[in-house]
């Protein structure tokens, strides 16, 4: 019997996606599990299956073209089953109906994704729907949210030697912002208001604990979630940020390896970056800018010592933390990452 493959709903904030590809023809046999398409997301771009065996009979979906969640995009069928005319028409008239306006063509979704665009001066670059959507979130989220900003210098000292030898000790290799992760983690544990959102009259706090982690990709930027990270061990961030990093750089992330974040960590101190206020990521109550780790001259009673310093912005909607509830987190996070081995065996922090 004729089955209609419709647009799956693939996160809690999905609400459309784009066809990037399309790997079946009519007249195919196919087989459930096999790849009918490729989508573009507001977040990753992600695979649709076949949900049983049986051959291709007509597909209404068109490369480059968005459409809504719940539209027919194709129809499978029995090899010699005939399909009423009254049928594919129905469904191909939904589908116009859901059809939204291209927002770039398939080519130049192709040409865009791939890393060897050579940029020119005066040169037009197509934006691709992930640029766009990037975009609206980023006006959205200063439209939205009235935020304020906090910024700590952490000595992170015994934090860099402590990584080494941990580093040296372990086939597990831990990088800065596993720390912060684990800092911030256990931040929001002790002050989950950071975790809230404003829903009505009342702030709606978080059922677990995510933190997002900044990563560039070739379409620009994605922030998958280390979920449950105060109830994972350092080690276990360390393993969770590897393979979520390795699968942004194979464009592989899920929706949901991108949900349920609730504070994002963006580190751009490999780029020489000293301190920089980043924007809240809608959704989230705020976010954390870590700059680079320099050496500072710290006096100490008549002396002067070569310490290592990071500097740490916090970026918080107001609408749901005020400044003492954020400086308590920041100070939190702070005095944490200045005792690394606390943050390794989850000892207590200072309060």
């Amino acid at each position: 019997m004729a089955k209609e493959v419709r647009l799956p709903r693939l996160g809690e904030t999905m609400d459309e996606g784009t066809i990037v590809a399309c790997k079946a023809a009519v007249g195919d046999h196919v087989k459930s599990g096999d790849v009918l398409f490729e989508i573009e997301t507001d977040k990753a771009t992600v695979e649709i299956e076949s949900p049983s065996d049986g051959y291709v009979k007509y597909i209404m979906a068109k490369l480059g073209q968005s459409y809504r969640v719940e539209t027919p995009l194709l129809v499978i069928g029995e090899k010699d089953e005939q399909i009423s005319d009254e049928f594919i028409r129905s469904l191909a008239a939904e589908t116009a109906v859901a059809q939204l306006v291209p927002v770039i063509s398939a080519e130049k979704i192709q040409q865009t994704a791939s890393s060897s665009i050579q940029s020119k001066q005066g040169r037009r670059i197509p934006a691709t729907r992930f640029h766009k959507l990037t975009a609206q979130k980023m006006i959205r989220s200063k439209q939205e949210i009235p935020c304020f900003y906090l910024n700590v210098r952490a000595d992170v000292t015994e934090l860099v030697a402590y990584r080494t030898k941990l580093n040296e000790a372990g086939s597990m290799k831990v990088a800065y912002n596993d720390f912060v992760i684990k800092a911030a983690a256990l931040g929001l544990e002790r002050f989950p208001i950071m975790t809230g959102q404003l829903e009505g009259d009342s702030i709606r706090l978080a059922h677990s604990i995510g933190i997002g982690l900044a990563i560039a990709v070739p379409d620009g930027l994605a922030a998958p979630v280390v979920k449950d990270a105060d109830k994972k061990t350092l080690i276990e961030i360390a393993h969770c940020t590897k393979r979520l990093s390795e699968k942004a750089g194979d464009n592989e992330l899920t929706p949901e390896d991108l949900e349920g974040g609730c504070i994002t960590v963006s580190n751009l101190g490999a780029y020489g970056i000293d301190s920089f206020i980043p924007i809240v990521v809608p959704g989230q109550c705020s976010i954390l800018g870590i700059g680079r780790i320099k050496d500072a001259c710290v006096p100490d009673d008549d002396n002067l010592n070569i310490r290592k310093v990071m500097n740490i912005t916090l970026s918080v909607d107001h609408k749901v933390a005020n400044g003492a509830s954020a400086a308590q987190f920041l100070d939190f996070v702070k005095k944490a990452l200045e005792i690394p081995s606390s943050l390794h065996y989850e000892g207590q922090v200072p309060r």
